[in-house]
């Protein structure tokens, strides 16, 4: 079993009006070469439903250097209509999110949640910050 640290939280990078659905990821990073397919174990959609993706036994392809010991959780979004890098969760999604992460906080009591941009400054996503769960985090 994986020792996981870390709970990282992602968006799809994608305008209101197209779908990332797990599938949907999954068919795009396996057209990027990725022989395992999707590199989350669960995406959040936008009326709140949770697909899963990886199973969490297997290490994610979400955050490098960091795959091997997290749980790589997708919000479908994360631009606006511009393009733009924005908070475009819906009401459904916060709470489908906050509800999977205290799941896996119960299952991964010592791991800790961060967004993609903690772990790779580079990066934009999840577009918020993760103040919203510092009731979550291990004390």
């Amino acid at each position: 079993m994986r020792t996981i640290t870390l709970l990282i939280v992602h968006c799809s990078a994608v305008m209101p009006d197209v779908e990332s659905g797990a599938a949907d990821i999954d068919r795009w990073h396996r057209a990027q070469g990725w022989r395992g397919g999707i590199g989350y174990h669960y995406v959040v959609r936008r009326d709140g439903t949770v697909e899963p993706g990886r199973r969490e036994e297997v290490p994610g392809a979400h955050c490098r250097q960091h795959n091997a010991h997290s749980i790589g959780i997708c919000y479908e979004g994360g631009l606006d209509a511009h393009g733009k890098p924005t908070d475009t969760r819906t009401p459904e999604q916060k709470h489908a999110l906050r509800q999977l992460l205290m799941r896996l906080r119960e299952k991964y009591p010592r791991a800790i949640i961060v967004g993609h941009r903690e772990m790779n400054p580079m990066k934009a996503c999840p577009c918020y910050g993760m103040e919203e769960y510092r009731d979550l985090q291990p004390q």
